[in-house]
């Protein structure tokens, strides 16, 4: 009698009890779909339609054995606001099908029928086949559209059945609940109390909120789940957009690499026929080992690996004028990088910082770890830009605009391409992205 008895503390009587409980057990009703959605199983059954045995008894478990208890509770601590018999079996028959929602009533009502409730178990497996039956006949995604909100809309509905003599989807969901509910009342009535659980509304009026109560006990849990498939499918929508985006981008830097490289070797030709074969011959290996990788991500390792080639390119062409030197942590060579990130910045140092340099020109890769982030430089002594000019040198150029583009994309707009520059002095390009081990694919 727990219940009751907190409810008489409060002066809570008749009518204010009856109100109390029907507002409690919709909120039970939102608060066990609100848990189930959390789990990822349960989760996974709603964003599919069709659905096999073992998931449709996945669901019907999930689902029947709180029902369960709720009737047990209701027992064995006198808290009727915890029996959802009729909303859950209905819930199980239109979400899963009708043998899953006659599953789920004959676990509800049997459970019942322990405690001498006999109309119970026939009665919770007729609203599971009334949810399936409805849900043979009824378009699938009518049945996510269904909302708590559904009154603001019944003059629509009544209009188009006016107007058209047309019956909404949403009008058979709503009366579905609403039979169910006025044939419990009647059942009730008829055999009592002690065989069939109902709420016993004093007056027309309390009846009208019953009646109610069950429907959002219904809708609720829909409006809850619809909710969550739509945020998976906004999440998926964006995972897709995003390797859209990175694969664009991919292919963007790919010509642009290309173009420059072939600038380069078609100024030797004439004048170093020898030095512009050689530079061919590991360009093209260089090719060959992009088109043979098909990952938007690479460790920092082969990131490296593949800037030596194009270094080694470049080395040819300048001669003694250009320097290399490397300064990377041994515990970054296997964070994860998106590929194709750094060769952008060298090239950036090589044709505006190094080649208009007069005397030798010296590039330095740094790379460290801090505080969770990965942190490479690309450092130049070339000629430099004016503070002023880093943020439209970083904007303007396909290279530097595509590694700044990626850089957000894959991390977020928190992560940026940094430029600092002096003028005489050189440039320092920084890429700072999230301490990664395990590489990521992101497939075309």
């Amino acid at each position: 009698m727990l219940y009751s008895a907190v409810l008489d503390q409060r002066e809570l009587q008749g009518e204010q009890l009856l109100l109390t409980t029907l507002v409690v057990q919709v909120a039970v009703a939102a608060v066990l779909s609100t848990m189930l959605v959390r789990f990822w199983w349960f989760r996974r059954i709603l964003l599919t339609e069709k659905r096999d045995w073992p998931e449709r008894l996945v669901f019907a478990t999930s689902l029947g054995i709180p029902l369960v208890a709720g009737v047990a509770i209701r027992w064995l601590l006198n808290f009727p606001p915890a029996d959802l018999t009729l909303p859950g079996a209905f819930l199980a028959g239109l979400l899963a099908g009708p043998y899953a929602g006659a599953l789920v009533g004959a676990a509800v009502g049997g459970t019942a029928v322990i405690w001498g409730e006999w109309i119970a178990l026939p009665f919770a497996v007729g609203c599971g086949f009334a949810g399936g039956g409805l849900r043979e006949i009824c378009p699938k995604e009518a049945i996510w559209h269904f909302s708590p909100l559904f009154f603001t809309d019944l003059h629509r509905y009544v209009w188009k059945l006016v107007r058209r003599f047309q019956i909404d989807w949403a009008v058979l969901l709503l009366a579905a609940p609403i039979g169910l509910e006025i044939i419990r009342q009647g059942l009730g009535h008829r055999f009592g109390m002690h065989r069939l659980f109902y709420l016993q509304p004093p007056t027309i009026g309390f009846l009208i909120l019953v009646v109610l109560a069950t429907v959002l006990c219904v809708a609720v849990p829909i409006k809850i789940w619809n909710s969550a498939r739509i945020e998976h499918r906004l999440q998926e929508q964006e995972k897709l957009l995003m390797a859209a985006r990175v694969e664009a981008l991919a292919s963007q830097i790919n010509p642009h690499f290309l173009f420059n490289t072939l600038t380069s070797i078609s100024s030797l030709i004439r004048s170093q026929p020898e030095t512009a074969r050689v530079l061919i011959v590991k360009l093209s290996g260089l090719l060959r080992r992009l088109l043979r990788s098909q990952d938007h991500f690479v460790t920092l390792r082969d990131e490296l690996e593949a800037v030596d080639e194009y270094l080694d390119i470049e080395q040819m062409r300048f001669g003694p004028r250009m320097k290399i030197e490397k300064d990377i942590d041994p515990a970054t060579l296997d964070l994860v990088v998106p590929s194709m990130l750094l060769q952008p910045l060298v090239e950036n140092s090589i044709k505006h910082g190094i080649e208009p340099r007069v005397g030798e020109g010296c590039i330095t890769i740094r790379s460290t770890l801090q505080n969770g982030h990965a942190i490479i430089d690309v450092i130049d002594n070339g000629v430099g830009v004016q503070p002023d000019q880093a943020p439209r040198v970083k904007g303007t150029g396909i290279g530097l605009r595509n590694v700044n583009e990626r850089l957000q994309v894959i991390y977020g707009s928190n992560y940026q391409l940094q430029l600092d520059s002096v003028p005489g002095e050189g440039t320092c390009a920084r890429i700072i992205f999230p301490e990664l081990n395990v590489p990521t694919r992101i497939s075309a």
